[in-house]
């Protein structure tokens, strides 16, 4: 089988079980995966420098050479390149897990719970770069997760997937308990899909992800 969807992989080092976006036993489908060295965490979440925004258009433009019919990211913060990337290409490009949004919204209703990976770093720019910055969001995040930021945001110490599990619960519980008119829940980060099952042991709303998201765009290509 030939594969269809590419995906612009971050440069990091932590371990991706199944179910995170760089696992190829994720999909049922094989995908063909492209680096681009130096997109760290830090750059891309942190910092959102621009002077990334050349090489992950290169790279795309690499991959709708090969053949590839549509391409996505590891990361959901590079939503605030959609528009700059999807311009140069001729295949689709999907960014991030944040254009389920708008969609998340229509069918389900508001507001809508974002779970991002930094909070402090998800700003109105990226929102804006996938139409969703006029949606009714409510946005917490895993900045405070040590097991979650110290493997996959600081990239200092293992991963720990059950630590993580536990984590998403908790933050989960604490949206939902806060907010219980939450309709739909979005995925920010590519790293969290592992932990849908656990999600689910706290709130039976629709999950949206990266995952949902290329499984869906596969079906179009």
């Amino acid at each position: 089988m030939t594969a269809k969807i590419g995906i612009l992989m971050l440069d990091t080092q932590f371990h991706r079980p199944v179910g995170d976006i760089g696992n190829q036993q994720t999909f049922p489908f094989p995908v063909v995966y492209k680096k681009i060295q130096g997109a760290s965490i830090s750059r891309v979440v942190n910092e959102a420098d621009p002077t990334l925004l050349e090489p992950f258009i290169q790279a795309s433009k690499e991959l709708e050479e090969e053949g590839i019919k549509a391409i996505t990211t590891s990361c959901g913060f590079l939503a605030i390149y959609q528009k700059e990337i999807q311009e140069q290409l001729t295949v689709p490009f999907f960014s991030s897990s944040l254009l389920q949004i708008p969609l998340a919204e229509s069918v389900a209703g508001g507001p809508i719970a974002v779970i991002t990976a930094s909070k402090g770093n998800l700003s109105e720019a990226h929102l804006r770069g996938v139409h969703a910055h006029k949606s009714q969001l409510i946005v917490e995040g895993m900045d405070d997760m040590p097991a979650f930021s110290g493997a996959i945001i600081k990239e200092e110490i293992t991963l720990d997937e059950a630590l993580v599990r536990e984590e998403m619960k908790q933050v989960i519980e604490r949206i939902i308990k806060n907010n219980p008119t939450v309709r739909a829940i979005v995925l920010e980060c590519t790293n969290m899909p592992p932990y849908k099952e656990a999600i689910r042991e706290v709130t039976s709303i629709p999950i949206f992800d990266i995952t949902t998201l290329v499984n869906y765009m596969y079906q179009l290509v």
